[in-house]
């Protein structure tokens, strides 16, 4: 009778896997490589050499762990190591950098050739072309960058974009009698309703040299014009040739000389250094919009943990009890708001706190402004999480209830301690052990639960005569309204807020971690 012998883990890593799965290997490589090399193009492009290196870097790691057969620990650390930087470390490192700066990202030297570029005048007796307006096929019509298809008087073919003009090959070009471009290859050519959703076609030129540039002119042509604002970098100024007006740099943006006239809207980025935070310190306004934000942001959480808490205990602890029938079928109609999705769910809940047509109101005979009135608002925000946070409660309030040992109540009972003692005593500790750390979890997530807010109130009402600042706002709705809203975003001063959010949620959630830890003791 032969013995089977086992093989030892050295052996199964040095077994030569089977061809089906060299194959789906290599090919798995490839596609990572030609993916990157499409992708660090499209960077080539937007001129982000950095993003290059770091991917660059990035496709050698995953060559070197996984075109051989060494490294295993490193083959299943590679993609979590990538999401983690490419998630997490990355956005954090884009948020603490723009904290520091005035929030806008287009050079100076950029913004001056737009600005050049804006002013561009049509020449008396310069040609005009036909014109196509596309983008990269592939791009989204959107949002992708734009490009001039014109024909010249001569018939000749030109492509322009924002870096130039250059020869178009006439190869599968097809145009109309007058000759509009309608088909070129490598390219989409907008639609009249795709164009004009492209808000930047207005200021789209292409540089032709000497100051010049070509401009749209309705959607079928083009001029090319020269530019009526000149830029002299020993003075570091703008001049308006046509009138004489001299811009000079002030808060990273020119503004005329003189002081007469207006600023050009264009803005480049610059280090503020600390000036965002003071602003939120110092600025009046700001400061008492925060204080107030900050203080309904700490009540909202702090309500929203303790009416959803209290409530998924008290249902888990009535349906912990085995007299109950039915218990499972109870207990999965009450996860039931827990399925549904939290936006469809605030937005149920918005159509039924509407003050004319709305189920809260038409039921209960009242008349109330649930969502324009300040006070009325906050309380609909606290009843539509508490149906959307029960569920969660209930479930793991169920999950450390029947953890709990049955002789641990029955000797409870033996000592003659009374229901309401069993649970003041021996079943809150216990519980409190085990959805200790998730209570707090809960209060960092909801304070910064900006799908409710957003979706139900969208931070209002707001006051008349300070519209920036909403009655049920919450500090992270603040710094998307900071950042995304109104005329001139702020993308410093949003991520400045965004940062104080991070010290105050962590700082909180350090004390909260810090006392849940004595409850350990009850074990």
């Amino acid at each position: 009778m032969s013995q089977a012998t086992e093989s030892s883990p050295a052996d199964q890593i040095t077994a030569k896997p089977p061809l089906w799965a060299v194959i789906v290997k290599w090919a798995a490589l490839a596609l990572v490589i030609v993916g990157a090399y499409y992708l660090a193009t499209r960077l080539a492009d937007q001129g982000y050499t950095l993003y290059i290196v770091v991917l660059a870097l990035v496709v050698m790691a995953v060559l070197a762990v996984y075109s051989t057969r060494r490294n295993i620990p490193a083959k299943y650390l590679i993609p979590g190591l990538i999401l983690l930087l490419g998630l997490q470390v990355w956005p954090i490192v884009m948020t603490v950098s723009t904290a520091f700066t005035n929030g806008q990202t287009i050079s100076k030297a950029d913004t001056i050739e737009a600005i050049k570029r804006n002013s561009v005048q049509e020449v008396a007796g310069a040609p005009r072309y036909k014109l196509s307006i596309a983008v990269k096929q592939g791009d989204d019509v959107a949002t992708g960058n734009l490009f001039f298809l014109l024909t010249s008087p001569d018939g000749s073919l030109k492509v322009g974009d924002e870096k130039g003009l250059s020869d178009l090959s006439p190869d599968g070009v097809v145009r109309t009698e007058s000759g509009k471009v309608t088909t070129a290859p490598g390219f989409t050519v907008l639609n009249a309703r795709e164009i004009n959703d492209r808000k930047d076609l207005a200021t789209f030129a292409v540089p032709t040299g000497d100051g010049g540039g070509i401009k749209a002119v309705g959607l079928s042509e083009a001029f090319e014009g020269r530019a009526t604002i000149t830029y002299d970098e020993a003075s570091d100024t703008l001049t308006n040739t046509a009138t004489g007006q001299v811009y000079v740099v002030k808060d990273a943006r020119f503004v005329p000389k003189d002081g007469n006239g207006q600023a050009f809207p264009q803005q480049w980025a610059e280090n503020v250094g600390f000036k965002n935070f003071q602003t939120i310190l110092t600025d009046s306004t700001i400061r008492a919009g925060f204080l107030k934000i900050f203080g309904w942001n700490l009540a909202f959480a702090a309500l929203s943990v303790g009416t959803t808490f209290i409530l998924g205990m008290l249902l888990a602890l009535l349906f912990n009890d085995a007299k109950l029938r039915g218990r499972g079928f109870y207990r999965s109609l009450l996860v039931l708001p827990y399925a549904i999705p939290g936006f469809v769910t605030a937005l149920l809940w918005a159509s039924m706190f509407n003050q004319d047509f709305g189920l809260v109101n038409t039921l209960t005979g009242l008349d109330v402004d649930w969502l324009g009135n300040p006070w009325a608002a906050k309380a609909a925000i606290l009843i539509a999480n508490l149906w959307l946070g029960f569920p969660y409660m209930f479930l793991i309030c169920t999950g450390a209830l029947q953890s709990i040992p049955t002789d641990v109540r029955e000797a409870a009972k033996i000592d003659g301690a009374n229901p309401a003692r069993t649970l003041r005593s021996i079943i809150m500790p216990l519980l409190l052990v085990a959805v200790g750390p998730l209570l707090i979890a809960s209060f960092a997530f909801n304070f910064n639960n900006f799908t409710l807010i957003y979706l139900l109130t969208g931070g209002g009402p707001f006051e008349s005569d300070n519209t920036s600042i909403g009655s049920t706002d919450l500090l992270i709705t603040y710094a998307f309204r900071l950042a995304f809203s109104g005329v001139s975003p702020d993308y410093g001063l949003a991520a400045a807020v965004s940062i104080l959010i991070f010290f105050i949620v962590a700082l909180m959630s350090y004390v909260g971690f810090k006392r849940t830890a004595a409850l350990e003791e009850v074990n």
